[in-house]
């Protein structure tokens, strides 16, 4: 089992290479493995309602919209809620379908004051596969990670 250290590492170098401006980006399972082995670790699910009751929830991550269904008009209140529920010099992770509304959240909490946050890459769906579904493709959902339908 790879230790956290390792894993931060390569979350680290990955928003290098990537040009980042947030603490790491991590693949979904080393996502889980610091949230069970991080103390004050938190995971945030910045999908909509709609897809936290449709397609799936993570059990004990804290669920903020980054928009809204139907419109996705981004939600003006992310960043209070987010102060409410999250301290910020706990390391927070950021999730939705596919990383790129997590990005986005991980750059604003980082730009509101937040130095410990990472957006976790393939999400909860992942890319869509050859027939255009996802769900099957990486992300947290088809590497078997815990989640529950609604």
């Amino acid at each position: 089992m790879e230790t956290v250290a390792t894993i931060l590492e390569r979350a680290q170098l990955r928003a290098k290479e990537m040009d980042l401006p947030y603490e790491g980006a991590l693949l979904p399972a080393e996502a889980l493995s610091i949230l069970q082995e991080v103390h004050g670790a938190k995971l945030v699910d910045v999908r909509s309602k709609a897809e936290w009751d449709w397609v799936g929830r993570i059990p004990g991550a804290i669920e903020i919209e980054w928009q809204s269904y139907p419109g996705m008009q981004v939600n003006p209140d992310f960043l209070d809620h987010l102060s409410r529920q999250v301290p910020k010099e706990s390391p927070v992770m950021f999730i939705c379908r596919s990383g790129v509304r997590s990005n986005q959240a991980a750059v604003a909490a980082t730009e509101s004051g937040y130095s410990n946050c990472f957006n976790i890459l393939e999400g909860f769906e992942g890319d869509k596969d050859t027939s255009s579904h996802r769900g099957v493709k990486g992300g947290w959902k088809a590497v078997g990670l815990p989640w529950v339908q609604s």
